[in-house]
């Protein structure tokens, strides 16, 4: 077994403290990589705290996870000891159901395998995230990440990047369409970008006007402060895609009223309370409300390299590990520009 530093959360009523455990070895189809940046991403919070559903404990959060690989198995060969590495939100997957075959293992129908907080495939071994100092996953699940780009910023795309970015590809939104991102978060700012890169005429919709001058320096062409009743009926019937990032409550009937005929809001962000949605909101209109979670492998792949190619990364905030739960706190106020990175050097 392989000696493994890490924080963790011993029980929902627990702070995240330092953590010994121990991953299991290098099998013929696994590579190790030694974490040195991973993303604190919103769900780690959520799920450290059975916001969601009861966890598994002793729990070691992070799945935006990039790193040096260390070892690998006699079998591996799409990575050599050297490489940059990542992995994001999954490490496993049935990889014969007919979703997996599509290269949609995070909808596996015999259920994926989460980095952490979730079992292995024999049901009963813990996966342990990336607030740690190594990681073992199987290849097929290891990501390849260009020297080209900042590895801190590079972390975040393993999740808020793949997260926005495969529902901008499915209904594939490009130049002639009018997108609206509906809050400028850790996903949101991503989504920006991204409907920039991919041709959209881009729109940021907050609560916050203090954010439009980071929403325009991030590329959004519009800005729409909804909490101003002039410029909200201004944008109705204006928008084909709204892709909705925001886990508070919020008004469905008045976003809705802001796509055009057959226009799609898209749902990423996970609030914790079921959404109200009228009826007539759809109907008048052929309107469409959707999710999406994260891409698959061979799309997170995708992405990283289109952000190589187009000079891509998250805004972030480098923190030491010491210090995760101000970044929480922080995180729960909004006040993040616009995804911490913990520098796995100061574990």
């Amino acid at each position: 077994m392989i000696e493994t530093k890490g924080y963790a959360a011993q029980s929902a009523d627990t702070d995240l403290a330092p953590w010994a455990f121990e991953r299991r070895e290098v099998g013929p189809h696994d590579v190790q990589f030694d974490i040195l940046f991973c993303g604190v991403c919103h769900s780690d919070l959520h799920q450290i705290k059975n916001d969601w559903f009861p966890g598994i404990f002793p729990m070691v959060p992070g799945h935006e996870i990039v790193g040096r690989v260390v070892k690998v198995g006699d079998h591996v060969k799409k990575f050599k000891v050297g490489d940059l590495a990542g992995t994001g939100c999954l490490v496993d997957s049935c990889q014969v159901c007919e979703n997996c075959k599509k290269d949609l293992e995070q909808y596996c129908l015999e259920g994926s395998t989460g980095t952490y907080n979730s079992l292995e495939r024999d049901g009963k071994t813990p996966t342990y995230g990336g607030y740690s100092n190594t990681i073992v996953v199987r290849e097929e699940f290891v990501l390849h990440v260009s020297d080209k780009l900042n590895l801190a910023a590079v972390a975040p795309l393993l999740c808020a990047g793949i997260t926005t970015y495969s529902p901008l590809r499915h209904w594939k939104v490009g130049k002639g369409h009018k997108l609206a991102v509906l809050g400028l978060g850790g996903l949101g700012h991503m989504a920006v970008k991204f409907g920039v890169a991919f041709g959209a005429e881009v729109t940021v919709l907050s609560t916050s006007p203090k954010k439009e001058e980071d929403a325009r320096k991030l590329g959004a062409h519009n800005f729409v402060v909804t909490t101003d009743e002039a410029q909200v009926k201004a944008a109705m019937g204006t928008f084909d895609f709204i892709l909705d990032t925001v886990s508070a409550e919020h008004d469905f009937k008045m976003y809705l009223s802001l796509l055009r005929t057959d226009g799609t809001m898209i749902c990423v962000g996970v609030p914790s309370k079921p959404a109200e949605i009228p009826a007539f909101s759809l109907l008048g209109g052929r309107k469409s409300v959707a999710g999406s979670g994260i891409g698959g492998i061979a799309e997170t792949q995708e992405m990283l390299d289109f952000c190589a190619a187009h000079n891509i990364v998250s805004e972030i905030e480098m923190i030491d590990m010491k210090d995760i739960h101000t970044a929480y706190e922080r995180m729960e106020k909004g006040d993040v520009r616009y995804r911490f990175v913990i520098d796995m050097a100061t574990l």
